[in-house]
């Protein structure tokens, strides 16, 4: 089949708000891009999706809710998006920010920004989607393109 006319292939799960969800979300992504043969930067992929899902369990997702994560491959164009939706406090609470040297955390975002050819939230109803794209078959030059309306 050309490449140019087969649809995007999509995949979402649904993740409960606990700490072990982070490990099963990346597991998750591994399967869907080992089965899409989904290019040479599944580790950036990965780490994008660990951090993502990290945010909604940490300071997205209100107790007793969960959050999805969903896939898109656009094979005609080389490109996944990964979107994280959550029902948790909008935007407001998404920036990135500068971690202090002793700091073990609160760097998610700007490695996300390091890695996604281009990252940002949509605000929605309840809460919010935050996602990243990346370009498969190239590595990214400095820090994506990022946007927090």
């Amino acid at each position: 089949m050309n490449d140019d006319i087969r649809p995007p292939l999509t995949r979402a799960g649904y993740f409960r708000r606990e700490r072990r969800s982070v490990p099963a979300a990346r597991e998750f992504a591994a399967r869907a891009l080992a089965e899409w043969c989904a290019g040479a930067r599944t580790d950036d992929v990965l780490l994008c999706v660990s951090e993502l899902a990290a945010n909604a369990v940490l300071h997205g997702v209100p107790p007793g809710r969960g959050y999805r994560l969903s896939l898109l491959l656009e094979p005609a164009a080389g490109r996944l998006r990964v979107e994280v939706d959550d029902s948790g406090p909008g935007l407001s609470l998404v920036r990135e920010r500068r971690a202090g040297d002793e700091d073990a955390g609160g760097r998610g975002l700007l490695l996300v920004s390091a890695l996604a050819d281009k990252w940002g939230v949509d605000a929605r109803d309840p809460g919010k989607t935050v996602w990243c794209e990346l370009e498969l078959h190239r590595r990214p030059g400095p820090a994506g393109e990022g946007r927090v309306p």
